[in-house]
């Protein structure tokens, strides 16, 4: 990836799918927390084009079981990291995307509102890529010139923001490892 993100908030280097699941954050709103997930569709296998239709309400509840129940949700992500280190870019990071959900940090509500979302293609029971720690620090490096109000501190994972309704992005991903090459 190329360092740097362009006049439309798009990081340079990132394959662009726009998504149609955003909106504009509050007025006065600026990103100031970051937060990490993971997702598989389906889960437990990787690659392929689901999670792209997804995040863009293209996803064919019958091609998969799974699929059924989740092909009506608007959602998305700012980024997306995939297993070979591929950066995906869904949302401009100055608008918001909806990954959150039902969340809090610090006793602020709707994380969306304040937050960058990034996916990395994963799930609780498979360790995630070296090419993907690269990529998140390449990433979040830029992330935070850009937003130099989302510090150490301010980087949780959707576990930490929705607990005991979100689980990601898991047990398997290592915090250490990450943060400590900031």
């Amino acid at each position: 990836m190329s360092e740097g993100t362009d006049t439309q908030g798009w990081l340079v280097g990132a394959r662009r799918v726009p998504s149609p699941n955003f909106d504009r954050r509050p007025a006065d709103c600026d990103p100031d927390l970051l937060v990490i997930h993971c997702i598989a569709l389906p889960p437990g296998r990787f690659g392929g084009p689901w999670i792209d239709a997804l995040f863009q309400n293209r996803l064919p509840p019958t091609a998969d079981p799974f699929f059924a129940g989740i092909a009506g949700l608007r959602v998305s992500a700012h980024l997306l990291i995939r297993r070979d280190g591929e950066l995906v870019q869904y949302v401009p990071l100055h608008l918001r995307a909806w990954h959150a959900g039902a969340s809090s940090f610090q006793g602020r509500s709707d994380c969306n509102d304040f937050s960058i979302g990034i996916e990395l293609e994963g799930d609780l029971e498979t360790p995630f890529a070296a090419a993907q720690y690269a990529r998140l620090l390449e990433v979040t490096r830029e992330i935070r010139r850009r937003h130099p109000r989302i510090t150490r501190e301010r980087i949780v994972g959707h576990e930490h923001i929705a607990p005991g309704r979100k689980r990601d992005p898991g047990p398997l991903f290592d915090w250490r490892r990450y943060l400590d090459h900031l």
